[in-house]
């Protein structure tokens, strides 16, 4: 059985036991999350959402926060000695998937 969520601005598919990483969630790691917004939920019966799926839910437990791997953004402009260069970490919530409840 799996599932297509929607979290963050995208999309991920999602099994029983998968490990996700997806944008930050104001959680505590140990603590259980809740998605409701489900789009899909396949397996033995398929159910399609009208964007979501009503009463249907993925329960994910907060295994940590982090932040990703630093990006140099670099700005540049030729003739006017303009440079600008800054670093960005992205913050995400890794998520355990401990159950779709359709």
């Amino acid at each position: 059985m799996y599932a297509i969520v929607e979290t963050g601005g995208k999309q991920i598919k999602v099994s029983i036991g998968d490990k996700i990483y997806v944008e930050k969630i104001d959680a505590e790691a140990g603590k259980d999350v809740t998605i409701d917004k489900v789009l899909y939920v396949g397996g033995e019966k398929t159910i399609v959402g009208n964007p979501y799926i009503k009463g249907a839910t993925v329960t994910a437990k907060v295994e940590k926060q982090g932040k990703s791997a630093k990006i140099i953004v670099y700005k540049y402009k030729s003739k006017t000695n303009e440079r600008k260069k800054q670093g960005h970490r992205q913050p995400y919530t890794c998520l355990v998937v401990k159950a779709i409840n359709a």
